[in-house]
């Protein structure tokens, strides 16, 4: 049924496309009466710490460019109808540029094609739309995360052994991708993967799937978690159930306190690799758009492993606590 609802959003915008387009196709990038560039951001959700820390990051950011007004933040909560709604309303308020972080893809594809038939620049971050009609895509190498990941689990898991994996949005590109990565790289290693399931990026969900996987008595030997709430939840789950030495390989690695770069450091995960939230280069690629100067159409961000050795000092790299509180 789900899937019905995400197809039927994603076909009642699309049939949307010509009206926005002919009524707002004349909106070239102008600055407002204040004169300044008005920027809306379309978030998927704000409940997983990785996109509540890109918010306040996209906010700083933003705010060194006096030029720049970025509207308030919406927040979709996870469903793509919310979110196709909000996008809709941006293009009505006729901003000068747009940024979304899609819940999924299809769903958002039509959206954002009627906000390119209102001329106005797009900038997606992290997840794909099913269009290229926007101006610039940023996000960070999820696949070759997920071939890190799975190297990790072979260097963790020598002699081979079980895993469990803890998937996002199973619709998300950076889910397929991160899957598939380190699917490839632990074939043929005698490793495998005895369950998976999505727990759509939240650690609540990652709690209680993991508890689940517990409570069946199979052997677990390893835990991969596509994000790092996620590996969160599973790492409380397996320490309330007395099994904390099971090791835990998680992606973002934040540095927060309640991140992953410090969960590496106290001991929690195994390790986590870092995965940029993109907000800098959001920022940057709306700046030169604003002033016709050319942004890269696609960007891909890299990417550092964090382990014991490394985890204090990437944590003050990476750590923007006295700037966005």
């Amino acid at each position: 049924m789900r899937s019905v609802r995400r197809y039927f959003v994603a076909a009642v915008a699309l049939a949307a496309v010509a009206a926005f387009g002919s009524g707002c196709a004349s909106n070239a990038p102008n600055s407002s009466s204040s004169g300044q560039f008005v920027v809306g951001y379309s978030q998927s959700n704000n409940a997983e710490p990785y996109r509540a820390q890109l918010n306040l990051q996209l906010q700083y950011y933003a705010k060194q460019h006096p030029d720049l007004k970025l509207l308030p933040i919406t927040d979709a909560h996870q469903d793509s109808a919310t979110q196709v709604s909000q996008v809709q309303n941006f293009i009505q308020q006729k901003v000068n540029a747009l940024i979304v972080s899609p819940n999924e893809p299809a769903p958002l594809t039509a959206a954002v094609q009627q906000a390119c038939a209102a001329k106005i620049p797009v900038i997606i971050l992290d997840r794909s739309v099913n269009t290229d009609c926007y101006s610039a895509f940023i996000g960070g190498d999820n696949y070759g995360i997920g071939k890190l990941a799975g190297q990790a689990a072979v260097q963790a898991l020598p002699n081979g052994g079980n895993v469990v994996e803890l998937q996002g949005i199973l619709s998300d590109q950076p889910q397929i991708d991160r899957d598939k990565g380190f699917r490839d790289v632990i074939a043929g290693h005698n490793i495998t993967i005895i369950d998976n399931q999505e727990a759509k990026w939240l650690k609540a969900n990652a709690n209680t799937i993991m508890q689940q996987w517990v409570a069946k008595g199979d052997k677990i030997d390893l835990v991969y978690s596509q994000n790092d709430d996620m590996a969160l939840g599973a790492q409380l789950a397996l320490a309330g159930a007395g099994k904390a030495s099971i090791p835990i390989i998680g992606i973002d690695g934040l540095a927060i306190p309640t991140g992953g770069i410090r969960a590496v450091q106290q001991g929690q995960m195994l390790t986590t690799f870092v995965y940029p939230t993109c907000a800098q280069q959001a920022v940057d690629a709306v700046e030169k758009l604003m002033h016709n100067q050319p942004v890269d159409k696609k960007q891909v961000l890299g990417t550092t492993q964090v382990t014991k050795d490394n985890a204090a000092q990437l944590y003050q790299q990476y750590d923007m606590s006295g700037k966005v509180g």
